[in-house]
């Protein structure tokens, strides 16, 4: 639409000194098209398949002084299908197995990731995986509004992992077409947050999270929850 004036295009201004450059500055990752039906995943990451994959490892704590232990990330997808493999190095890994509550879940190490329409976050969709897996999926909206009775589209969503000495992985499988009707793919990209958590016990046998991101958020405080945490995955 046309404004029809300077005085209108300058009042414009602070929105594309502002809002284009952080369009611009997100972190991107290519994922590889494979044959459909060619990838079934069963929680080990040892498909060959995974091989065509891109290998994302610059994952940052940027709350915390500690170098977080090393992350990979892969990701494929078919006609039908995005796949996701999370292979997370860690020999001292803790499970809250207190029951299979969302509390539990949340007080366990996980992978996460994060699905949004666009920078309001309003809704945006959240799966948190431990390495059981047990799955916390739930519709968010802006100002940590958490509802925790949602849950994704039912047969759209598989998850498998495995817990080996030094690390765990974890596989994730989910509908192309679910991801559709949830408005998330547009011109072959999906904007999403990819992180981790890890707990380490203190010196009060007590333990506290380390909070792991593929983008970094720029927030003062750990905050997942925030329009500048998405990058985007681009389906090639």
């Amino acid at each position: 639409m046309f404004l029809g004036s300077k005085k209108r295009f300058s009042y414009l201004l602070p929105f594309f000194i502002f809002k284009i450059p952080y369009l611009f500055r997100m972190k991107n990752y290519n994922i590889s098209q494979i044959e459909k039906n060619s990838l079934q995943i069963n929680g080990l990451g040892d498909h060959i398949l995974w091989e065509k994959a891109e290998v994302l490892t610059d994952f940052t704590s940027p709350w915390d002084d500690l170098t977080p232990a090393k992350i990979e990330l892969r990701a494929l997808w078919d006609l039908d299908h995005i796949f996701f493999l999370y292979k997370v190095y860690d020999g001292n890994i803790h499970i809250d197995r207190t029951d299979n509550s969302v509390e539990s879940i949340a007080e366990s190490d996980r992978v996460e990731i994060f699905f949004r329409k666009d920078d309001l976050l309003n809704p945006y969709y959240c799966l948190e995986i431990d390495p059981e897996p047990r799955i916390m999926d739930f519709i968010a909206y802006p100002d940590r509004k958490f509802n925790y009775d949602w849950n994704w589209p039912e047969n759209h969503l598989r998850v498998k992992s495995n817990i080996q000495k030094d690390f765990f992985t974890v596989e994730i499988s989910i509908s192309i077409d679910s991801l559709k009707k949830l408005n998330l793919i547009k011109d072959n990209k999906i904007e999403a947050g990819l992180y981790r958590a890890k707990y380490i016990q203190q010196s009060n046998l007590s333990y506290e999270p380390v909070w792991i991101s593929w983008v970094n958020p720029n927030t003062e405080t750990p905050n997942f929850h925030i329009a500048s945490s998405f990058g985007t995955l681009t389906l090639m």
